[in-house]
């Protein structure tokens, strides 16, 4: 089995089994000078384990992750992050602020991005007939961490070329 095959079958368990949503900035208008990004942000939610991806001319503008002066200010230095593929994938790891700005001079057009990422929700909770016979055990594994634990693993062991495929 190739890599790319079992790479392909890894991202399709991530996708049935964990629901995170990939937030492309600025739609269908993407990445680019003269948009209103505070108020796409507004409009969406993010939660850890979502994705922002950025969609643009790949010699033309790029992505710094940056802090909230390098935001206000439109600097790049101390950025966190660059990306410059022009179809940038960016996971959201932990529940805080990121900022994000384009390097070549669009942070002064308007292209920059704030968004407030949550904690996940909570799982719904066991029905009161189902906690009533219930026994007392270890605390119960989230479903899919187990199974997106194993599939990153296995990423970082083709992404760092242990080849065991």
């Amino acid at each position: 089995m190739s890599a790319s095959t079992v790479i392909a079958a890894l991202l399709f368990l991530i996708t049935t089994t964990v629901s995170a949503t990939d937030h492309i900035v600025g739609a269908n208008r993407g990445w680019n000078p003269g948009i209103n990004y505070t108020l796409w942000a507004n409009n969406h939610t993010f939660y850890v384990g979502d994705f922002i991806s950025f969609r643009y001319q790949k010699f033309q503008y790029n992505v710094f992750q940056v802090n909230e002066s390098g935001y206000d200010n439109c600097t790049i230095e101390g950025a966190k992050g660059n990306w410059s593929s022009g179809k940038d994938f960016i996971l959201l790891t932990k529940a805080k602020r990121y900022y994000f700005i384009c390097g070549t001079g669009g942070c002064y057009n308007g292209m920059k991005v704030s968004v407030l990422v949550h904690p996940l929700p909570p799982p719904p909770a066991a029905s009161a007939s189902a906690a009533e016979h219930s026994t007392k055990s270890a605390a119960p594994v989230p479903p899919g961490s187990v199974v997106v634990a194993t599939i990153l693993a296995v990423l970082a062991s083709i992404w760092s070329g242990s080849g065991w495929i």
